[in-house]
């Protein structure tokens, strides 16, 4: 595989968002839980509150946004996945024990490969599901 990124594909940054009816709750489960960092928000932007969440000084981020109509409701299914590969064990506890003492606890994963890998599912407020995997577990 290739390590040099496409001239024909000039991408600057690259930011997933989703809508969400608990921004508060998404927002302390992501930063206050998981442990990134909010990066920036926005109020009142054509009737959307928003926040900024990821990794300091990467080009990539998670944007979860909520209108103030009403957003679309939980996860399509159980395999919407945000994957994060951490270097220990050790972590991956400590996230998990903080999210689950918040009442986010560990779930089964729809997919059996995650827990062959050694990998903890734990659904956000809005049931998407994250899944911690250990970097030995990467193939």
């Amino acid at each position: 595989m290739e390590n040099v990124w496409p001239e024909d594909l000039p991408v600057a940054q690259v930011r997933i968002a989703r809508p969400t009816d608990k921004l508060r709750e998404v927002e302390s489960f992501y930063c206050d839980g998981v442990g990134l960092k909010k990066l920036g928000s926005f109020e009142k932007h054509a009737g959307f509150d928003g926040v900024m969440i990821g990794l300091p000084g990467l080009p990539y981020h998670l944007e979860f946004t909520r209108h103030e109509d009403g957003s679309p409701g939980p996860a399509p299914s159980k395999e919407n996945l945000l994957v994060l590969y951490i270097p220990d064990q050790k972590s991956i506890l400590r996230i998990a024990e903080r999210l689950a003492q918040m009442g986010y606890p560990e779930v089964v994963p729809e997919n059996p490969y995650w827990k062959l890998k050694g990998a903890l599912t734990i659904e956000d407020p809005d049931g998407w599901r994250l899944v911690l995997v250990p970097t030995a577990g990467i193939n």
